[in-house]
């Protein structure tokens, strides 16, 4: 034991002798030496510190026969630890760690690049390294076979950013690299751009995906196999793989193509939004453009003629049924797809406000004596002919005749007839305020006096919901018979009156327009008529305010579209010449009349865009559920000469989701 012992100080001294024999050239002899003792000679002769994982063990056999420099010896010294299963890893501060090869893989290894040249072949590095025409997820399996994944090796990809990390010895991990590179060059292929005139993108594609699935059934080498993919866009096919390949298929495309030209083919489009009617021109007109330019790209013997296109429209389906070549019906059914989309709605409403008021005094005397002498002004509501009238026509009337009783005697009979108060009636209907009859003598005067005030506020809101870019017509009101004309008979008999119907009331007519940034412009006629008092006319009048205008209101403001502000004053006053002027008396012979009236009348409009059903359920929502208030207030009120129940629209959204006979069977069982 004792001259084992001796032996191999011996042996390490002349190995610490050889190793430091001179500075720039060591020599490295190793014979049954303790591997720790090893990695401390090697860290005292390289004036470096070295960690030993205490898992490190065993004895190191090496000789080597030439002087080695630093960097050599350092390598050298790599390179034993790497025949022995174990590593180094250099830390930040430039403490090494030296532990076994598969404890490497997770301990702080350095990340380096293609730029980092110097590093040792058996040092242990990771490396990230970006594929870009491969799939990582296939060539991840192929380089782990070439590398040792039981020691410092390992693979990892990531699918998202398609790249792969390698880890191992730098040697490895750069023939690695290498490797990726070429075969990511390989993967890097031209593409190929078919446009087609006739057949359609996908359907090329899946004939092509056809004949694919054949050649892999077939054993048929990957690379020779193309990929295609189709370009609904542009109509087009792109191809991708061995040039050779491509040109072979690109032939057989444009065989097909030209094949199924004189072929055709139709289709049926359902639609959802639009009339199948308002598409057929629109559409026509785009097929006859789509085949002039056609014929000019290709030549006339390869064009589309006007007759190989038909389109029409099917209205009880609401749908088109269209017969045309492959690239006239690609063009025809991406305008239809985008025509064939919702149309944004508009609820208008509209503010009609109209204020007046009036005031009048009205104050005269009018006289008449029974010889039939009157004094009457045309200013006055009652006219004191019609009082004299009236009262003649209601005196009693009385008969005096003369009869001849039974023995032939005469005798004086007498009967008295009431008179007709009728006319009377008539004359005091048409009093206005107060009016006093003072009999002096044979005349009668008339006085009568009425102060009049008037305050009208009237407050009309129409609102309609319309489709962008239709027109909408909203008239309330009535049709109020007025007469145009009347003829007789030559003889006066078979006598007609024609008689025509005019609209009174509010009529709205608006074409609203959705532009850009959520604004509305609007072409508006506004009509509000009524029946006006006649007022001596020979029929009905009729005030009418119209309105006819085009604006432009952002999304739920309102604007003025316009008004009327009128002040209006009358006076006027009848008198007898002369006697009229006199001061003070004057007064019994003149009558006076004075009007003043004001009228403001303006007109408003909102516009609020509905885009789709849930704003346009909220808007409904919103007016249901203010009738549905409207009802309840007055079915709380109740009437009072009837205690009965007032119906009221049922809650919004109760009754929606339920068949009406489900509804009715509820309503029973509730009132049970």
């Amino acid at each position: 034991m004792k001259k084992w012992m001796g032996k191999s100080a011996l042996l390490l001294a002349s190995s610490l002798f050889c190793s430091q024999a001179m500075a720039d050239e060591l020599s490295a002899n190793f014979k049954g030496t303790d591997i720790q003792e090893f990695i401390n000679i090697v860290g005292r002769t390289l004036h470096k510190t070295i960690i030993i994982d205490p898992a490190v063990r065993g004895q190191v056999n090496v000789r080597s026969y030439d002087l080695l420099n630093e960097e050599q010896y350092y390598r050298f010294f790599l390179n034993v630890l790497d025949v022995y299963g174990y590593a180094v890893v250099t830390m930040e501060d430039g403490i090494m760690k030296v532990i076994r090869d598969k404890d490497a893989k997770t301990a702080a290894i350095p990340v380096v690049d293609a730029n980092d040249k110097n590093i040792p072949g058996d040092a242990v590095v990771t490396r990230v390294i970006a594929v870009k025409n491969v799939s990582v997820r296939e060539l991840s399996p192929l380089l782990r076979q070439l590398n040792d994944n039981a020691g410092a090796g390992n693979v990892v990809h990531y699918d998202p950013a398609n790249i792969i990390m390698i880890t191992g010895r730098a040697a490895v991990v750069n023939r690695l690299a290498e490797i990726i590179e070429r075969v990511d060059r390989a993967g890097n292929k031209d593409v190929t751009v078919v446009s087609l005139n006739n057949a359609s993108a996908s359907e090329m594609v899946r004939i092509i995906d056809s004949l694919n699935k054949s050649a892999e059934a077939s054993s048929t080498p990957g690379f020779l196999i193309p990929k295609a993919v189709a370009d609904e866009r542009t109509n087009a096919v792109l191809i991708s793989g061995d040039p050779k390949v491509r040109e072979r298929l690109k032939n057989l495309i444009h065989r097909l193509d030209k094949e199924m030209a004189v072929s055709g083919n139709s289709r049926v489009f359902y639609l959802k939004y639009a009339k199948a009617e308002d598409l057929v021109d629109v559409l026509k007109g785009v097929s006859e453009n789509v085949q002039a330019s056609t014929k000019g790209n290709s030549g006339q013997g390869q064009s589309a003629t006007k007759d190989d296109v038909m389109i029409s429209a099917h209205a009880p389906t609401n749908s088109l049924i269209i017969s045309a070549p492959a690239d006239v019906m690609k063009r025809l059914e991406s305008i239809i797809a985008q025509l064939d989309i919702r149309r944004a709605q508009v609820h208008i409403e509209a503010m009609i406000v109209e204020v007046q008021e009036g005031e009048g005094v009205d104050f005269g005397v009018q006289w008449g004596s029974e010889d039939g002498g009157v004094v009457q002004f045309g200013n006055s509501s009652a006219p004191i002919g019609g009082l004299l009238s009236a009262q003649e026509a209601g005196k009693d009337t009385t008969t005096t005749e003369t009869r001849y009783d039974s023995d032939g005697k005469p005798y004086t009979y007498q009967t008295t007839e009431s008179g007709d108060l009728a006319p009377m009636a008539t004359f005091l209907g048409g009093v206005k305020g107060a009016a006093a009859a003072i009999a002096l003598g044979d005349w009668t005067a008339l006085v009568t006096a009425v102060q009049s005030n008037r305050n009208v506020n009237v407050l009309s809101t129409p609102n309609i919901t319309v489709l962008d870019n239709q027109e909408a017509n909203l008239s309330v009101g009535q049709e109020v018979p007025v007469t145009t004309g009347s003829q007789t008979g030559s003889n006066n008999d078979n006598p007609f009156t024609t008689v025509e119907r005019k609209d009174v009331g509010i009529q709205l007519k608006v074409t609203p327009q959705i532009n850009e940034g959520d604004s509305v412009q609007m072409k508006i006629e506004q009509v509000v008529s009524q029946v006006a008092d006649a007022n001596g006319a020979v029929d009905i009048r009729f005030d009418k305010r119209e309105l006819t205008t085009s604006v432009i209101v952002k999304d739920g403001n309102m604007i003025a579209l316009g008004g009327l502000m009128q002040e209006k004053t009358l006076e006027s006053e009848q008198k007898v010449p002369i006697l009229g002027d006199i001061p003070v008396l004057g007064a019994l012979f003149r009558s006076t009349n004075n009007q003043t009236e004001k009228t403001n009348l303006m007109i408003f409009i909102r516009p609020t865009i509905l885009r789709d059903g849930m704003s346009a359920d909220g808007m409904t929502q919103r007016k249901y559920n203010y009738i549905r208030a409207q009802q309840l207030y007055q079915a709380d009120k109740g009437m009072r000469l009837m205690d009965v129940e007032m119906p009221v629209i049922p809650k919004y959204g109760d009754d929606m989701a339920l068949p009406a006979e489900v509804r009715a069977f509820v309503s029973q069982l509730e009132k049970h």
